[in-house]
């Protein structure tokens, strides 16, 4: 059985460590294009889900088709055949994406923690555990990155692990869209936290003596005192 938290760790490793293989743009702008985002945004609210999550999950479950469902791509209009099977028929895609988030695995709906390396664990869930349980990185979340290389099922139970998944995973596709859209607030790939510089000891605290910031006591502060008395006669002039 996969441990989650070890999972979550590990993705939010890859994302810091992630490299584009691929040219993740036009897909990206189309996710992020208003309409489309307007959508996934009304499901948000209806769910809790952050819209970017659903956005991902909608491109790789149908290439960003409105008439497949969020859940498994089957049209939403009719019974769906595909995992998970005997879902609707519903009204609108938006209808569908809801069920799909509040009523099926991996209940993307329930969730609370929408850290990187739980959001990204949660995309890995949604496709399934079998890569994780198979110790290597699912193509579903980082297809496209230097993060995957091979390995995928084919079709249901059926693993090749030659085969290259050709669709862009998740991961990536975020990686693009925050590029695009600065209203997606997660933390950025290779963000390092770094705690503010400390002054080392040997580091002057102030000044030291020169020409205009004589040493008090100095030969130097006496003349620069002249001088200064000096200069305020011919002010008073």
């Amino acid at each position: 059985m996969t441990d989650l938290n070890l999972l979550k760790a590990a993705n939010a490793k890859r994302w810091q460590n992630i490299r584009m293989a691929r040219n993740f743009n036009s897909v990206a702008r189309a996710l992020v294009e208003p309409n489309a985002k307007q959508r996934y945004r009304t499901v948000s609210l209806k769910t809790g889900v952050p819209w970017y999550f659903i956005a991902v999950v909608h491109e790789r479950e149908s290439s960003q088709d409105w008439t497949g469902s969020l859940a498994q791509g089957d049209p939403f209009n009719k019974v769906s055949v595909h995992v998970p099977a005997g879902r609707g028929p519903f009204q609108s895609w938006e209808e569908a994406a809801i069920d799909a988030l509040v009523n099926c695995p991996p209940f993307a709906a329930r969730n609370k923690d929408w850290s990187i390396g739980a959001l990204l664990t949660m995309l890995e869930q949604y496709n399934g555990l079998g890569y994780a349980n198979r110790g290597i990185p699912s193509p579903y979340v980082w297809s496209g990155t230097d993060q995957y290389k091979s390995g995928k099922y084919v079709r249901d139970g059926v693993f090749d692990p030659d085969a290259v998944d050709q669709q862009l995973g998740c991961a990536g596709l975020l990686v693009a869209m925050m590029a695009l859209d600065p209203s997606i607030v997660i933390e950025r790939p290779g963000a390092v936290i770094l705690p503010p510089p400390k002054l080392r000891p040997d580091v002057p605290k102030s000044l030291p003596p020169s020409v205009t910031h004589p040493a008090p006591g100095s030969i130097g502060a006496f003349f620069a005192s002249i001088f200064a008395a000096i200069a305020a006669i011919f002010r008073r002039k």
